[in-house]
């Protein structure tokens, strides 16, 4: 069993991230809020790949004006899970 990890985004649509990382990869990636479709393929694309390298993927990405957005918010919950499993 793994650990679930939450995250509460901040400057985005979604309210709330949750994930799993077993051995390194990721499992289980909802976004709760924001555009199904988008974050819906997101959680698809990235299950089961590397924790840190999806994290370095994603790092940075931006939403308008914003400064960051849902993906670049995925990768700092990623750093802080990763952070605190170490």
């Amino acid at each position: 069993m793994h650990e679930v990890f939450e995250y509460k985004p901040s400057g985005v649509c979604p309210s709330r991230i949750t994930f799993a990382i077993d051995d390194g990869k990721l499992h289980d990636v909802k976004f709760s809020g924001g555009c199904r479709g988008n974050l819906g393929a997101i959680s698809r694309l990235i299950e089961g790949a590397d924790a840190a390298k999806i994290a370095d993927i994603l790092r940075g990405n931006q939403c308008g004006k914003r400064g960051t957005s849902c993906a670049d918010q995925l990768s700092r919950a990623i750093d802080e899970a990763l952070h605190k499993a170490s």
